[in-house]
């Protein structure tokens, strides 16, 4: 593809007064800051509804959109909704209280239906209608797993009684007869978060702004998929997970990450020529235009860990799907997809051995290559002088520490190594990493904002191994400097990454 560059930032953390971003206004007007930047990518986290923790990694379904990303002011253009519902209680302006934003949301969009019900005309209801029907695939189950999980006050599937966690058909179409208005208000919901999105990937196209969207390996245990289709995941009677998925000790945790996901029954999807991935890559590439794999190694080889373990060390490498799974995808959705392999973490030769069988570029993380001292600093290829054209190159990802907040608890001899190789006095580092990002040869080059705004490590996005505190953070609008834009465009314009037509 085109050599280009672009920052790393969710939906979730744009600026505006509704207690988080969303798919409105500020999404424009965050479009239009790349595109005066320079820049030609907009990368963000998975989409999905989130569960546990608010994790977007944690979604309740791999097909549905986040509710909470919905535009309040999107629901007034539309007509559904006056401009004086749109009094939101005091939110915070620099993180997500998500709690409390889902009851206030939650309340609009009840109001925003009756108005949709009301006010618009037959050809919207056939559209309605339409989405309904071209969605069905995995509307019918997720509105019903949504429902539930609503009526039963958000316990994870396995809690609620057996006749609907085990799914009796007579007790889920006998619920489902009582509960009608429920399941109305979980399918508009998802109308108007693909309706609204649809609108803002136009938005992003005609400024020459591509998407690059998120797909986790692993999906939650509490999620309409897993309840739905117990059969394709390691599960008991009950529908607890037997094993679970994670990763071994690594540069995060001293002790692993223990994820919870429970793990495929790689024979079982593939008797059924992998229908479950070849559905959810084909949705996902309706939403954006390039997707990151996210846990590409478990393709080659997964970390399985019994459930009865509280740490991730007692796991092992177990065999996962291989080429196999990518022949199914490539032979549905066609040869070339646009997929990106994060090969981060504990990379052995079967897993390279994949990622360039497969043509997909791989990542490399800056921060790590002032870190790998293992065969001495200048040999680590996440360093520039070591990348490869097909490559995607970071400053960081929403993982990392952000690139001050780095910097501040690093060692004396990490930073002199930095300032020697980067040619810096360490006084604006985060522009340092920008550039010799934008210098590799890599095709794609990319940075989270909170480095493009120079923020420390209280702008963090997500701290590996910790449960509180994390996918909070957002920017004000003040925040959006001219003169940042500036900066990255005349970068950009550089080192040949400027989207084409771009002067």
């Amino acid at each position: 593809m085109h050599r280009t560059s672009g920052i790393l930032l969710h939906p979730t953390s744009l600026p505006g007064p509704f207690g988080i971003g969303d798919l409105g206004p500020t999404a424009q007007r965050f479009i239009d800051f790349l595109a005066a930047a320079g820049q030609g990518l907009w990368q963000m986290l998975p989409l999905g509804p989130t569960g546990y923790r608010d994790s977007p990694y944690q979604c309740t379904s791999a097909f549905a959109g986040n509710p909470l990303l919905i535009s309040p002011e999107r629901l007034v253009a539309a007509g559904w909704i006056a401009e004086a519902d749109l009094d939101p209680p005091e939110f915070p302006l620099d993180q997500v209280d998500f709690g409390a934003v889902a009851v206030w949301k939650r309340d609009l969009l009840q109001r925003a239906m009756t108005g949709f019900k009301t006010r618009t005309n037959a050809a919207e209801h056939d559209d309605y209608a339409r989405f309904c029907d071209m969605h069905r695939v995995w509307l019918n189950d997720y509105v019903l797993y949504h429902a539930l999980k609503v009526h039963h006050d958000l316990l994870p599937w396995t809690d609620w009684p057996p006749a609907f966690a085990l799914r009796d058909h007579e007790a889920l179409a006998d619920w489902s007869g009582v509960h009608r208005s429920e399941l109305d208000l979980q399918c508009f919901i998802q109308y108007v978060f693909f309706r609204q999105w649809s609108e803002l990937r136009d938005y992003a196209r005609a400024r020459g702004v591509h998407l690059i969207g998120d797909m986790p390996i692993f999906v939650a245990h509490d999620s309409s998929e897993v309840w739905t289709h117990p059969e394709w995941f390691e599960l008991d009677e009950r529908g607890h997970p037997t094993v679970i998925a994670g990763v071994p000790p690594d540069y995060f945790s001293d002790t692993g990450q223990r994820w919870g996901n429970p793990l495929y029954r790689w024979p079982a999807l593939a008797a059924d020529g992998y229908s479950f991935w070849i559905e959810r890559l084909r949705r996902v590439l309706e939403l954006v235009d390039l997707v990151r794999i996210d846990h590409f190694r478990g393709f080659a080889a997964y970390w399985e860990i019994p459930a009865s373990e509280e740490t991730a060390i007692n796991g092992r490498w177990a065999p996962g799907p291989g080429r196999d799974l990518f022949h199914a995808l490539r032979a549905a959705l066609g040869e070339d997809l646009p997929l990106i392999a994060e090969d981060l973490g504990v990379i052995t030769p079967d897993v390279e051995a994949l990622r360039d069988e497969l043509h997909l570029p791989g990542m490399a993380v800056l921060q790590f290559g002032f870190e790998d001292t293992a065969e001495g600093f200048g040999r680590s290829a996440f360093l520039p002088h070591n990348h490869r054209r097909r490559l995607a190159v970071y400053t960081g990802t929403h993982d990392n520490n952000t690139l001050l907040g780095w910097w501040a608890g690093k060692e004396d001899w990490i930073q002199r190594n930095a300032r020697r190789y980067l040619n810096s006095d360490g006084q604006a580092i985060q522009w340092d990493f920008i550039r010799a990002a934008l210098g590799s040869v890599a095709e794609l080059a990319l940075f989270p904002m909170q480095d493009v705004l120079g923020l420390g490590d209280s702008a963090c996005m997500n701290r590996p191994g910790t449960a509180e505190g994390n996918w909070m953070w957002r920017y004000r609008e003040e925040m959006l400097d001219e003169s940042a834009a500036a900066r990255l465009r005349e970068l950009s314009r550089l080192y040949g990454r400027l989207p084409y037509g771009g002067g």
